[in-house]
């Protein structure tokens, strides 16, 4: 069983005994310490608060737990039943809420649940509330609502359909130009909750040629639902079998979007952000922000329309404050996240098959030769595992000093850059680990520059042990 406590939310595996893993109890307990930091922040003891989840077996059982727990601090609940994580956080704006909780353990697979905290902007909490929360949880510093004062739920079917009118609406979404490029599209919604937007979704765009993999929102994942390429071999298949211009995948959550080229071959995760901001670019000026351990692509492309690229620390949260301080136009992560803030701040999807459609259809090749346009480069993740005594930081600080004539950045780690190659370092919140990426031109030189840090990492450790 594995619980794990962090800023962005509570996740872990369904049963055990409390504290071992997402039990009940522990559900009741984080539920509860979220109402009780939003009424401190918010100064009122009424909330209203919307709840959506995704499509995995344990969904249900999470749903009511959260809803009677609600309900029993006070709170006034809209339940939009099975939603997505973008679509929730609309709904918060939309529906005049004080926050939300997203019942979903993204990419996680199906024993694993999670809650996904919101605030009043639908955007995720901060490092310090999450902290707060976590606190007040570990204390248990909270109380329930007497009898005449209990929360009401309501129910919202319509949040996904309001989502989707909500792209429709925007100016770089060309639905007449994805009309008439009469697109033949698969999708892979992995049983989740994409399996209903994604066919609404193209319907509206004017998608008519749909091939469905896992559609059914039933949870019964068919395969590792994170949407990397070795997960992906089917829709694959399938993309070439039908002669389709495009495949799409999505996370259980649908904030993760894959992309499949007509040949079957990975457009890349990395590079579903650089092609949308390629898009965007084209048309809105202004900047861009990706984290630290995201391609280099995008400021490539970001210095080619001339606005100024910035990366920040790893999270969605820490991509949208930088977003904010620098007024981007278009952001996100490498792992397929884009976050469009004209339509709201968070990884969203759908957004991005809406404008990445629109891209492609105004490109009028196919989306390999898109994927051409774009520098191309390759990422080597590894990990080195470190004794549980060992002094991780001042490793990581040996490391900055050994490579202080380069430019280095310590905001989240150590990232150093070597011309147009570069390598992040970050430790385990929860284990004795350095996770290592690293980039370069090709797969070889990206795995040279690990092995030459690990080697380098190895003697700082042996330094540390000597002195």
């Amino acid at each position: 069983m594995t619980l794990i406590k962090s800023i962005s939310g509570i996740r872990g595996t369904i049963g055990g005994k409390p504290g071992d893993g997402l039990s009940p109890l522990d559900i009741v307990k984080f539920t509860a310490a979220f109402v009780t930091f939003l009424k401190k922040k918010e100064g009122k003891n009424k909330l209203k608060l919307i709840v959506g989840r995704d499509a995995r077996i344990s969904g249900e059982m999470v749903n009511h737990v959260v809803i009677g727990t609600l309900m029993g601090m006070g709170v006034d609940v809209v339940d939009t039943g099975l939603s997505t994580t973008p679509t929730v956080e609309m709904a918060v704006i939309d529906l005049n809420a004080d926050g939300g909780i997203i019942l979903t353990a993204s990419h996680n697979p199906r024993q694993w649940n999670a809650l996904k905290l919101l605030n009043g902007k639908g955007e995720f909490i901060s490092a310090a509330d999450g902290a707060e929360v976590l606190e007040t949880a570990d204390n248990d510093t909270y109380s329930f609502i007497d009898v005449e004062h209990l929360g009401k739920v309501s129910y919202n079917d319509t949040t996904i359909d309001r989502h989707i009118e909500k792209i429709l609406q925007l100016p770089l979404v060309d639905v007449e130009a994805i009309t008439k490029a009469n697109f033949k599209v698969a999708i892979d919604a992995v049983n989740s909750t994409g399996g209903i937007a994604l066919p609404k979704l193209l319907k509206a765009l004017g998608v008519e040629k749909v091939v469905e993999l896992y559609c059914t929102p039933d949870g019964q994942f068919p395969h590792n639902p994170e949407p990397l390429p070795e997960n992906l071999t089917e829709i694959s298949k399938e993309v070439v079998k039908n002669h389709c211009n495009v495949g799409f995948v999505v996370d259980p959550d649908v904030d993760r979007l894959a992309i499949v080229c007509e040949d079957g071959e990975m457009f890349g995760e990395e590079y579903t952000l650089v092609s949308i901001a390629d898009y965007v670019l084209k048309h809105t000026p202004g900047n861009t922000v990706s984290n630290m351990s995201s391609t280099r692509a995008l400021r490539d492309v970001s210095e080619k329309a001339g606005v100024q690229y910035n990366a920040s620390a790893v999270g969605e949260v820490n991509v949208v404050e930088m977003m904010k301080a620098t007024s981007a136009v278009i952001g996100g992560e490498g792992n397929g996240g884009v976050i469009y803030p004209e339509l709201h701040y968070g990884r969203d999807s759908l957004v991005g098959i809406a404008l990445f459609l629109t891209h492609l259809a105004k490109f009028g090749k196919h989306c390999s030769a898109l994927r051409d346009t774009y520098p191309n480069y390759s990422i080597s993740k590894n990990k080195i595992q470190l004794a549980p005594e060992m002094d991780v930081d001042k490793i990581l600080l040996k490391i900055a000093s050994k490579y202080k004539n380069q430019p280095i950045s310590t905001i989240d780690g150590v990232k150093i850059e070597f011309d147009r190659e570069w390598v992040h370092l970050r430790k385990s919140n929860t284990e004795p680990i350095i996770r290592i990426y690293s980039e370069s031109d090709s797969s070889n030189k990206a795995e040279a520059i690990a092995k030459k840090i690990i080697s380098d990492i190895r003697e700082a450790i042996k330094d540390n042990e000597e002195e």
